[in-house]
């Protein structure tokens, strides 16, 4: 479990900066996407590439069950975002008997 913070420690010199309650809400709910996003083996850069560009498209949708589809666990995000399984480090994630 030490493994999955490590981003997040070394990053810590960076939230220095964040100056207002909501950047540092911003900064969180970033954070947790992305790890979400690892956690759950997909690719984290075309994850984000997909939620920039596919939501804009229901900016005018009355009801958010579009939502279900982008999230990170969701067959559909896995599809369009495959892990680079040679690059993964799963260590963090596989508990030794």
């Amino acid at each position: 479990m030490e493994q999955a913070i490590r981003p997040f420690t070394i990053g810590r010199k960076n939230f220095v900066m964040i100056e207002s309650s909501n950047g540092a809400k911003a900064s969180a709910i970033l954070y947790r996407l992305v790890e979400t996003t690892k956690a759950n083996m997909a690719n984290t850069f075309e994850y984000f590439n997909l939620l920039l560009t596919e939501i804009p498209q229901h900016i005018d949708d009355k009801d958010l069950i579009f939502v279900e589809n982008f999230f990170p666990w969701s067959p559909s995000v896995h599809k369009e975002c495959p892990a680079d399984t040679k690059s993964l480090d799963l260590s963090m994630y596989i508990s030794i008997l």
